[in-house]
């Protein structure tokens, strides 16, 4: 299916430096929950990608040949642990019409001091330099710090102001991290400028809600965790024991409602926690649902949802309560705590039998559609056959009554010369 191109694709603004890695996507836009959403695909296949799959990167001129062929909306460069990059996305910032920056937005890209281009949407800015990210945060509000299993749009459209290469900037980006990433006291003052917290990204990654509360460090929120009442149970997940649960994928869904409770329900921390745990494993990037997403998005999203009660730091409310307070599935029986996660679990497993007896039953009807093709074409070529046998029945007919007639054609000539020869020395 040709897609409509979304984005016009400046090659001369695409830095060659990035164009030596093969480490391109492309990427559609698709429906997901009511949202539009920027979906990878692989260069050349139009399936799935992964930005933690090098399996389904492609070179550059293989993504641009397949954006060009109209099969995608636009490219995109995947940041990886081996290379030296980190893409840093500032979102909501720009002013569309006038082309204006932000106050934030102008004194981050003045501060790293390195390309810079327009995002898809037209209201953001990506920034991309050399270096590592100072810390473990990569997101608060709508500034986002990444170098490693994501990527990003990639449009030309470079910021004129801007170096045309990417620079080496560590000391810049430690500053920028600690300003706008890094959570102090003085980030959650209220009426300090920061760019719009309540926004979703520009599409390159989907990350999930961010709290302005104080947030407890990696370390000491899973301390916390483990000497919670149930945190016996944590422990034990966290480790990667199943034990208790009928499928790992139950035990995963328990351990993300306990991370969601515990980090206040921010989908990206969740997921970077999940990831620290003995429970991953490669189906956790692996795409299980038909608008792109990934087996492990899918789960973090459900236990969010399914997770009404969540930590308070600032308040140190909910130590001795981390399970999801009871509530009321669509049948009327009311659950809480382990059985919440059970039935999150039993959700999202519904939810994929129902998706694959779908894609089965669209599998039978396009085989059976296929069948019912080769059926006629098989009809169609017995008739064919059928008439090529008749007539070369009949031309083997015809050839034996001429061969008959020129043979009998030759004895009459010479028998009646014979006769002629006799009748002819009687005389």
């Amino acid at each position: 299916m040709t897609i409509d191109q979304t984005n016009s694709i400046d090659t001369d603004g695409i830095l060659e430096g990035l164009q030596e890695y093969e480490q391109w996507i492309c990427w559609r836009i698709t429906d997901r929950d009511g949202k539009a959403t920027k979906v990878p695909i692989i260069p050349g296949t139009g399936e799935y990608a992964s930005a933690t799959d090098p399996e389904t990167w492609r070179p550059f001129d293989e993504a641009l040949e397949y954006l060009e062929d109209g099969d995608a909306a636009g490219i995109g460069f995947v940041f990886f642990e081996d290379d030296p990059f980190v893409g840093i996305d500032l979102d909501d910032c720009r002013d569309p019409e006038t082309g204006s920056p932000s106050t934030d937005a102008r004194e981050i890209i003045v501060e790293l001091d390195s390309f810079t281009e327009i995002s898809p949407s037209g209201t953001g800015y990506h920034v991309i330099v050399r270096g590592s990210l100072p810390g473990d945060r990569s997101r608060r509000g709508s500034v986002e710090m990444y170098e490693t299993a994501r990527f990003f749009t990639v449009t030309g459209d470079h910021v004129d102001a801007t170096p045309d290469r990417v620079r080496e900037r560590s000391a810049s980006l430690e500053a920028v991290y600690n300003e706008y990433i890094a959570e102090t006291e003085s980030s959650a003052e209220p009426g300090q400028e920061t760019l719009d917290a309540d926004h979703d990204s520009d599409g390159d990654v989907n990350t999930g809600t961010s709290s302005q509360q104080p947030m407890l460090e990696d370390e000491e929120l899973l301390e916390k965790a483990r000497s919670a009442s149930n945190g016996e149970k944590f422990d034990r997940l966290w480790r990667g024991s199943t034990t208790g649960y009928e499928s790992q994928s139950e035990a995963d869904m328990a351990l993300c409602c306990l991370l969601a409770f515990w980090t206040g329900g921010d989908a990206d921390r969740v997921d970077r926690l999940f990831r620290q745990s003995g429970l991953i494993r490669e189906k956790w990037d692996d795409v299980h649902y038909s608008d792109g997403s990934t087996y492990g998005e899918k789960t973090v999203e459900r236990a969010i949802a399914n997770t009404d009660d969540v930590y308070d730091p600032s308040s140190g409310e909910g130590t001795h309560q981390q399970e999801p307070r009871d509530r009321t599935t669509s049948s009327g029986q009311t659950v809480g705590g382990t059985d919440g996660a059970r039935a999150a679990y039993l959700a999202e497993k519904n939810q994929l039998l129902r998706e694959r007896v779908a894609d089965l039953e669209a599998t039978i009807e396009e085989k059976n559609e296929r069948l019912e093709a080769l059926e006629a074409d098989n009809r169609t070529l017995r008739e064919q056959l059928d008439a090529c046998e008749d007539q070369l029945e009949e031309l083997e007919q015809r050839s034996e009554l001429e061969t008959s007639a020129e043979t009998d054609s030759e004895d009459d000539s010479i028998w009646t010369r014979a006769r002629r020869f006799v009748r002819d020395g009687n005389e």
